[in-house]
């Protein structure tokens, strides 16, 4: 689809415009999938303030990828991208060059620079990070069908859950029916937590095994053609006590605070207060100190973040997560997470269907 990166790509020039550069020096990689189609460990984009002169530039392993996803684009072949990249910048004319400070390392700025004669490098900031954060339809597809395998791969697992059943062992079903479904791969390291392991927000599955009693956190997503889904469901094995019911109900309401919240034009830190308040009124405000959530598409953490203290508003065609959580020390917790669209319309539409009533296995 070169039509819809080079839409991308002229929507970016502004930016370059906008700062006063010549062209901006692309190299993160989610940034320059989304301008050029590639997907490398080794690719970055010469972005030309005017015209259509983008030069992307990738090793020999992906140019035939290259040659296949960016077919509009210049293609320069060459192991050491940035620097030969940078020594273009420089033959081509660039005098103001903008790169992408918070994802250069300073010694590879300190290559950039030497390369670069007779150029003066400017930090261009986040400036692609934020076109991303509105999707496009074929965007959100793509989101809802990560979203369905992700679905899909829970319906699956929970009647296989037991007691005797290592947290390690839940991780590994919930990974291996993600691809039996469809994905592409995990979208991230696969998060179970049973019992006290519930009171750490990302703990690393391991070797415990589910217990009757037990609370089980499984935060997971699969990854489809470069999109994630970002999900979480808590359930009970056997019948829980009254106070795992309560924080339950807890998380559970502060969640749809933060989903009624969602809404065309809406500051993010309110999304997060919304949310938050529910918690601190219930007296478990030191039980939550993660931000409510974040949004997702190329990355599984990117902007816009719901945090407290957070600005910036969302936008109709913006997927975030709402994920409130309470964890209690040493006895355990609750998270509960759903993908959703904040959406031009009165609500947003959630992208995760699994119930999210508490399921006693």
């Amino acid at each position: 689809m070169p039509e819809i990166h080079a839409a991308r790509r002229r929507r970016a020039q502004q930016a370059v415009r906008d700062l006063g550069a010549d062209a901006a020096l692309i190299t993160a990689g989610p940034n320059v999938r989304y301008l050029t189609g590639l997907a490398s460990s080794n690719a970055a984009l010469l972005l030309p303030a005017e015209g259509d002169g983008a030069l992307l530039a990738t090793d020999s392993r992906y140019a035939g990828a290259a040659e296949r996803d960016a077919p509009d684009l210049e293609l320069l072949v060459e192991r050491f991208i940035e620097g030969k990249l940078a020594t273009e910048a420089s033959r081509r004319g660039v005098r103001r060059l903008a790169f992408e400070a918070h994802e250069m390392t300073v010694d590879r700025h300190g290559e950039l620079a030497a390369k670069a004669e007779r150029v003066a490098t400017v930090p261009f900031g986040r400036k692609i990070e934020e076109l991303r954060m509105v999707k496009d339809a074929g965007e959100l597809e793509k989101i809802e069908a990560a979203c369905r395998l992700s679905d899909a791969a829970l319906a699956e697992v929970l009647p296989m859950l037991r007691p005797g059943m290592s947290e390690r062992t839940v991780a590994s079903l919930l990974d291996h029916q993600m691809a039996v479904v469809g994905a592409d791969r995990p979208a991230f390291e696969t998060i179970v937590a049973s019992g006290e392991n519930g009171a750490i927000p990302h703990h690393a599955p391991g070797d415990r095994e589910l217990r009757r009693g037990d609370l089980v956190t499984m935060d997971f997503g699969a990854l489809h053609d470069g999109y994630h889904a970002d999900m979480t469901r808590t359930v009970a094995i056997g019948e829980p006590a009254a106070w795992q019911r309560e924080i339950y109900e807890l998380v559970a309401k502060a969640q749809r605070a933060g989903i009624e919240a969602l809404a065309d034009g809406v500051e993010a830190g309110a999304v997060d207060a919304s949310a938050r308040e529910v918690i601190e009124a219930a007296g478990h405000a030191e039980h939550f100190q993660h931000g409510l959530g974040h949004g997702v598409g190329l990355e599984i953490h990117e902007a816009p973040m719901l945090g407290y203290g957070r600005t910036g508003k969302l936008t109709d065609r913006v997927p975030v997560t709402i994920e409130p959580g309470v964890y209690l020390p040493a006895r355990g917790g609750v998270r509960i997470e759903d993908v959703l669209v904040v959406t031009a319309g009165d609500r947003a539409r959630i992208l995760t269907s699994t119930t999210r009533e508490l399921l006693v296995l």
